[in-house]
């Protein structure tokens, strides 16, 4: 069994940068590695080898929970404190006082737009919402019962074969148009997959409406002859987007990332973070709070519940988070939102069901101790539902939402010198040096 021991320290060159020394008990020697905003470089750990003959030691870390693979200022998260912002503003200062838009255009660009940077950015949005008559062709083309995620995945793909500009990714005025076209388009194409599943005939964009008006207006618009939405529902569906705008290097953005590490257009990796965010781990926990919900059924069942979820016999959906060791930031804000669409729609029967068991289990210490407390999925199934959203289109409209993140994220890993294609290390685990035996001589 080999081992190794490491103490961290400053440098003696007098510098103050700090180091780590690395002794390899295989060896005996000792190797000093520079620590660097927490971190410690991969490479570094490659240069310590047995001998000259074996490959140097590699980091297994499978879901990548303890490695950086990328340097970012697009958000910054403490899940310790509970602690989620966007460019360096709090989300919860973003969700009050700022709108989806504008969040989208401070994700990209880094800064807060002036009035004149907001107005032609509001503009630009606008007027690129529709989309080629040939993409409504091709959508039309899914079964009756096609899931609107992969509606989604598959329309936003084919987007890049209508702008094949879009692959000259060095342009820096040929990303701006295609992040542009697809922050405007992505509500046109999650709107029609949800028509489509409805049976019902697509509906244009209006550029008379805001963005998410608009947005409600392709989804529910019928015969009159314009659409107007109740603004407190407008607002707390712009919420929701601002909530869902980005949250670092989760599994949709690093897959976005990692897709467009190898220089492939926006709507090719923007594609993959949809198809990451498909995934039930990922993107479909919303909709699984609600089944939960429904399966207490009401709130004297609560206790029996809970006492299913400490012996393992069940599942606390919408509790606990793989970043979030305190509090979800975005869950106090989503809490708000479900007053104002509730006094618009009707209180959800299963609001009751969710308070009640959100009151208790953050009043008991089996849930206290491990740090169980509610996320931003907990409430926002319940809002979605209320907006009459079937739960298949929940995650489309987390998808909307997470756009501008992962352009923003896309756009600063294109401009980034360090980067590299993803091509991560394995560890092999299968057989070797087999001798193949043709077919004539197996079968005989």
């Amino acid at each position: 069994m080999t081992e190794s021991t490491a103490t961290a320290s400053t440098d003696s060159n007098g510098t103050g940068s700090e180091t780590l020394t690395i002794r390899d008990n295989r060896t005996g020697q000792s190797y000093d590695v520079p620590i660097l905003d927490g971190t410690i470089k991969a490479s570094d750990i490659g240069q310590i080898k047995a001998d000259d003959e074996t490959p140097g030691l590699a980091v297994y870390d499978p879901g990548f929970v303890n490695t950086a693979s990328c340097r970012s200022a697009v958000t910054f998260i403490d899940g310790d404190k509970g602690i989620l912002e966007y460019r360096g503003y709090p989300i919860e200062q973003l969700a009050e006082k700022s709108n989806f838009l504008e969040v989208s255009y401070l994700l990209i660009h880094g800064d807060l737009p002036t009035k004149e940077q907001y107005d032609a950015w509001v503009h630009e949005i606008t007027y690129h919402t529709f989309v080629h008559e040939n993409v409504r062709d091709f959508m039309e083309g899914f079964r009756y019962d096609a899931h609107p995620m992969g509606m989604l995945l598959a329309s936003v793909g084919a987007l890049s074969t209508f702008y094949p500009e879009s692959r000259n990714i060095s342009d820096s005025d040929n990303r701006h148009m295609q992040i542009v076209r697809l922050i405007a388009k992505m509500p046109t194409l999650g709107a029609w997959s949800f028509r489509h599943a409805q049976g019902k005939p697509y509906v244009y964009p209006d550029n008379d409406l805001s963005y998410t008006e608009n947005f409600l207006g392709m989804l529910f618009k019928m015969s009159e002859r314009k659409f107007e939405a109740d603004p407190r529902l407008v607002k707390a569906l712009d919420v929701l987007f601002i909530l869902h705008a980005d949250h670092e290097q989760n599994c949709s953005t690093n897959a976005v990332r990692s897709v467009g590490s190898s220089q492939v257009d926006p709507y090719s990796a923007t594609a993959a973070g949809i198809a990451a965010l498909y995934g039930p781990l990922h993107g479909g926990a919303n909709e699984s709070v609600l089944r939960m919900l429904r399966r207490i059924g009401s709130v004297d069942k609560i206790p029996e519940f809970i006492d299913g979820v400490k012996n393992g016999k069940e599942k606390l959906m919408g509790f606990g988070h793989r970043v979030y060791k305190n509090f979800d930031p975005r869950a106090k804000i989503i809490k708000k939102a479900c007053d104002d669409v509730f006094e618009v729609t009707g209180v959800n029967p299963l609001l009751e069901i969710a308070q009640e068991l959100e009151k208790i289990a953050l009043e008991d210490e089996y849930f206290i101790k491990r740090k169980l407390y509610p996320n931003v999925d907990f409430y926002s199934g319940l809002i979605y539902e209320a907006l009459q959203f079937p739960p298949e289109m929940f995650t489309v409209l987390f998808a909307i939402g997470r756009t501008p993140g992962w352009l923003a994220q896309w756009h600063e890993l294109v401009q980034d010198k360090e980067q590299k294609i993803a091509r991560p290390k394995q560890i092999y685990t299968g057989e070797r040096t087999r001798d193949f035996v043709p077919a004539s001589e197996r079968w005989a």
